[in-house]
């Protein structure tokens, strides 16, 4: 395998389990416009209905909370997945993937992760990916 597609070993296994679109609960693709805080990220997003929402991206012990207003199943009681994939595709055209735990949902969308942050702060993506 050529490795050089992925930013490290970890997305590139990962890239292998992200499921099917049409198997996912939760799809979500956001185009992000970064401000820099002090160890985090933030950005606006705007959703179809053109509602904007919030997205803070910060290291820590990974996970992700949901922000339910951007959750639309097709039946109200669905239960959230146990994780979802998150990926981006970097300036350099490499991918990375990385698979969190739900740890439930929040007022903002909220992700935990070091790398998405880090990289993020050094502006080198634009857009991510939620699969779950």
């Amino acid at each position: 395998m050529n490795n050089t597609l992925y930013f490290d070993e970890e997305s590139e296994y990962l890239q292998k389990e992200i499921p099917q679109s049409k198997s996912c609960v939760i799809k979500l693709s956001f185009s992000l416009d970064f401000d820099i805080g002090q160890g985090y990220v933030t950005s606006k997003i705007e959703d179809r209905d053109g509602n904007i929402r919030k997205l803070n991206i910060q290291p820590g012990i990974r996970g992700i909370k949901l922000q339910s207003d951007l959750i639309r199943g097709k039946n109200k009681n669905v239960e959230l997945p146990s994780h979802v994939y998150v990926q981006t595709k970097l300036k350099d055209g490499k991918s990375l993937v990385r698979k969190l735990p739900v740890i439930g949902t929040s007022d903002w969308l909220l992700i935990f992760e070091e790398d998405l942050c880090m990289l993020a702060i050094k502006d080198q993506y634009e857009e991510i990916e939620i699969l779950g």
